[in-house]
């Protein structure tokens, strides 16, 4: 995968879908070099670390990860300019905090120096140290490990669940065929797996009531969404559930 180094603010905006490896975010954002805010666009402005300094140590229940390289072709070869490059929201745990404290007890960082992880497209603070792109962000800002190329493999986080999300209707009730552009997104499907649960306030684990294999609905515009290799995914919260079906 060829490395693009980008420098300066970035602009993170809508756009069609490009693969991160062999898995594909939706709608994915862009990394757009700019020096100042555009309406409707977000800047986020990525802090270079001096060569001077050799280390960077997360404090408390922060994570500092590598991100992944941006993607500088398609799937079919052709190159993408930077301003249609998608901007990763995966990478590597390089260095951990102390992790979360509850009174005098500390409970340490859940997610192992050099797991792969997905986080929260927001997420974090940029950074560039040693010639490489990092972002410092909340344990619980991230998703979940993922340790190969495909959605449905992914572990969830804290109080996140992954759900297959079911395919649309092809028809309406009285039996007209739907064309693409009139099929309504669903907000119902299949959990595949779920978090350990939230930490509460005396730092132990509540675990969730909510099992793989259940049929769900969820909020519409909650969590993010995947395209893995046999459909469309989600992850999202566990309040963001508001039923199960049987």
């Amino acid at each position: 995968m060829a490395s693009v180094h980008l420098t300066g603010p970035r602009v993170a905006v809508a756009a069609k879908p490009a693969a991160l490896g062999g898995l594909r975010l939706t709608p994915a954002s862009l990394a757009v070099p700019t020096g100042r805010r555009a309406r409707g666009l977000v800047v986020r402005a990525a802090t270079v670390v001096s060569p001077k300094y050799t280390s960077v140590k997360p404090l408390g229940d922060r994570v500092l990860v590598k991100v992944k390289t941006t993607e500088a072709k398609t799937e079919g070869g052709i190159l993408l300019p930077v301003s249609v490059q998608t901007r990763p929201t995966g990478g590597e745990v390089v260095a951990v905090g102390e992790g979360r404290s509850f009174g005098s007890n500390t409970i340490e960082i859940s997610v192992p120096v050099g797991a792969q992880v997905v986080y929260s497209k927001y997420a974090g603070t940029e950074l560039e140290f040693n010639d490489a792109d990092h972002l410092i962000l909340k344990e619980d800002d991230i998703i979940g490990i993922l340790d190969s190329d495909d959605v449905k493999d992914l572990k969830p986080l804290n109080d996140r669940i992954l759900i297959k999300v079911a395919e649309a209707e092809e028809q309406t009730a009285g039996g007209l065929l739907l064309t693409q552009a009139n099929k309504e997104k669903p907000s119902i499907g299949t959990v595949v797996a779920v978090g350990p649960g939230p930490l509460g306030e005396d730092g132990s684990r509540k675990p969730l009531s909510i099992t793989p294999g259940s049929n769900v609905m969820y909020s519409k515009y909650a969590g993010s969404e995947f395209k893995g290799e046999d459909g469309e995914y989600i992850v999202l919260r566990a309040s963001d559930v508001m039923a199960v079906l049987s």
